[in-house]
């Protein structure tokens, strides 16, 4: 790609960004909006609609913006949960990295590759050069300007490593540490309005469906099931009987500590080990036939970077690729919208296979989606952009582990063109048309022409956490890894960070709300990401070097990722314990502080119909309180 193709797909992504931004800041102030950019301070009556028309509805402003910088981590831990402020914690994570970067990369190696002359830039056309002016591939081999990208690697590996250890690893796990569960009562709302002009038909129904529900109930209620909640006194106690085997079979009863109610996902509650072990299997190799079919979506935007290609297939648009504008679009701005697009249907397959693999929470289900997302993209994105037309074609390369520094290191730095240009599509696009929620808007406004009465119902969605955070830890590991290689791609990256920051920051607070939580087990899906990241940045490293003619600074490389991957087990024996378990000493604490308190009664009473399936619960609907319409259990809402 060219320095004017990607400047020209900076124009149009910055146009559709202010465009957004602007038409956000007036559509927010319309009250018949407020349920599209403020539906959680809605529900929650903490605002209030003035009709009254105020010429500033009509002007762009920027309070949002203010209002979302002063929300401190506290608020945000009481209304998004640790979930939230782990989310968050990844941005700030983030700009502190990408700031260190970005000093080193923009003010020094950048100059550097840029005035190296192995590629013979000629100045007098810049704008039709290459962008592989600015990366490493510029330096002229064998110089020893090369050792201040070797430095460099060492130092950046070690601000990495101290950020993610010191501004979030401490904090952060002594934040789960402390973390108490609250109960949380769920408002159950009604399906039928008494102004129904149908209502009589619908109470007959109703009647015969109900009638048919408690037969159902009752013969459900007299089967056992291999399956139950058990409550204990103590956590401490609950804890012994987790990692307690059960019996001579392992299989045969297995334990684990039960979600928070509204989190419970009821249809493996049940299940055998045989069934979730067949149900792994499945969903394993339905994610890897989709691994596989994506990559001919890949192989066909790649083609779109390279017009001589287009050509060669398509020789009829051979005079249409001659316009300088439109063969500039089609290079730098088409190949990542629709690599987008087909990307974006990714995450809920991937949720639908999760919510099938046996999981009995929805947190559990999230978190895993969000694993096979980010390995999805960085495998589909990253990788199969970086092999298309080498290792693809040279399978016989992963069986010779020598070849991949020096394959990785062609290969990576000839697409950073490609994945500068992603960055500004689907990052900083993907945000603002996020704050613009351009779907909700026409929903809601097609919802005003024709419903006839206000909806009582209005449905907050939460943060879509397994597409957001694999986006995100795809952008850190682009960042990581053409650190050295191609810094020009930073600026791009720390814009993106500054955008997420304060746009989710506004949505945390105005428009999504928690459902379930994970109790901040993204977090070590961040860590791992961004060692993966590092250690990938030293193979590619030792490549290149070796590339360039200056095999000591290959071999002195060696010891980083070593180090890293020392780093990263001491994490993980460091703080990965505290997210699988409490620790026996905090939960004493705990049961000796509630041992007195006399709402544990109530508590305890109200445990025990906490858990109760939804299959047996009383309907919602009940015209007669006569003894052959009762519920057949009662249940107390907590």
């Amino acid at each position: 790609m060219i320095l004017s193709a990607l400047l020209t797909s900076v124009g149009i992504n910055l146009g559709l960004c202010f465009l957004f931004f602007t038409l956000y800041s007036i559509l927010r102030k319309q009250p018949s909006n407020l349920r599209v950019y403020a539906p959680r301070l809605v529900a929650e009556r903490k605002l209030k609609q003035n009709t009254d028309f105020n010429l500033e509805r009509l002007l762009p402003s920027a309070g949002w913006v203010k209002r979302a910088w002063q929300q401190s981590e506290e608020d945000l831990l009481e209304k998004s949960g640790l979930d939230g402020v782990v989310f968050m914690r990844l941005f700030t994570f983030s700009l502190k990295v990408f700031s260190v970067a970005a000093i080193i990369g923009v003010f020094i190696l950048l100059p550097i590759n840029f005035l190296g002359n192995q590629l013979l830039i000629d100045f007098s056309d810049l704008p039709n050069k290459s962008l592989d002016s600015f990366s490493i591939s510029n330096v002229n081999n064998g110089s020893n300007r090369l050792w201040i990208h070797f430095c460099a690697a060492y130092v950046f590996t070690g601000a990495v490593c101290y950020l993610l250890y010191n501004d979030n690893a401490e904090k952060l796990y002594g934040a789960v540490d402390q973390l108490k569960s609250e109960e949380r009562s769920s408002q159950r709302l009604g399906l039928f309005s008494n102004k129904d002009r149908h209502l009589r038909t619908l109470e007959k129904k109703l009647e015969v469906t109900e009638d048919n529900m408690r037969m159902e109930q009752s013969s459900l209620h007299e089967k056992e099931v291999p399956a139950a909640f058990v409550s204990f006194k103590s956590r401490y106690g609950a804890a012994i009987a987790i990692h307690i085997q059960q019996g001579v079979n392992p299989i045969e009863w297995v334990t684990e500590q039960a979600p928070e109610p509204d989190d419970v996902y009821w249809p493996f509650f049940s299940a055998s080990y045989f069934r979730i072990w067949i149900c792994k299997l499945v969903v394993y190799v339905a994610s890897a036939v989709l691994t596989v079919l994506f990559l001919f979506f890949v192989l066909i935007v790649q083609g779109l970077t390279h017009l001589e290609q287009l050509e060669s297939y398509l020789p009829f648009l051979k005079s249409i690729l001659t316009i300088a504008f439109v063969s500039q679009v089609i290079t730098g701005y088409l190949p990542s919208l629709i690599l987008q697009l087909f990307l974006s249907f990714v995450p809920p397959i991937m949720k639908m296979l999760s919510s099938i693999q046996g999981y009995i929470s929805m947190s559990a289900i999230q978190k895993s989606a969000c694993n096979k997302v980010l390995w999805f993209t960085i495998w589909n994105i990253f990788f199969a952009n970086v092999l298309s037309g080498t290792a693809l074609t040279q399978v016989s390369v992963f069986f010779e582990p020598k070849k991949i520094p020096e394959l990785l290191a062609r290969g990576v730095p000839a697409q950073a063109s490609f994945f500068i240009s992603y960055v500004v599509t689907s990052g900083w696009t993907s945000l603002s048309s996020e704050l613009f929620q351009l779907v909700t808007l026409i929903w809601n406004f097609l919802r005003r022409i024709f419903a006839k009465e206000e909806a009582d119902d209005l449905i907050i969605s939460s943060v879509p956490y397994e597409s957001e955070i694999p986006r995100i830890l795809f952008f850190v590991l682009l960042g990581i890894t053409y650190f050295i290689l191609a810094p020009l791609i930073l600026p791009f990256l720390l814009v993106y960070f500054c955008m997420g920051y304060l746009i989710y920051r506004n949505q945390l607070l105005n428009v999504y709300a928690p459902k379930h939580e994970t109790n901040g087990k993204f977090w070590p899906i961040v860590h791992n990401s961004t060692i993966f990241s590092l250690v990938l940045m030293h193979i590619i490293a030792i490549g290149i070097f070796g590339l360039k003619d200056l095999p000591l600074a290959s071999s002195l490389i060696i010891p980083l990722p070593i180090l890293t991957l020392l780093f990263n087990e001491y994490c993980r024996k460091r703080f990965l314990p505290i997210f699988q378990a409490y620790a026996a000493e905090c939960l004493i604490k705990k049961d000796r502080e509630e041992q007195n308190d006399p709402r544990m009664t109530e508590f305890l009473d109200k445990l025990i119909v906490a858990y109760q399936d939804p299959a047996l619960k009383p309907s919602q609907y009940s015209r007669n309180t006569d003894s052959q319409t009762s519920p057949l259990l009662q249940s107390t809402e907590i």
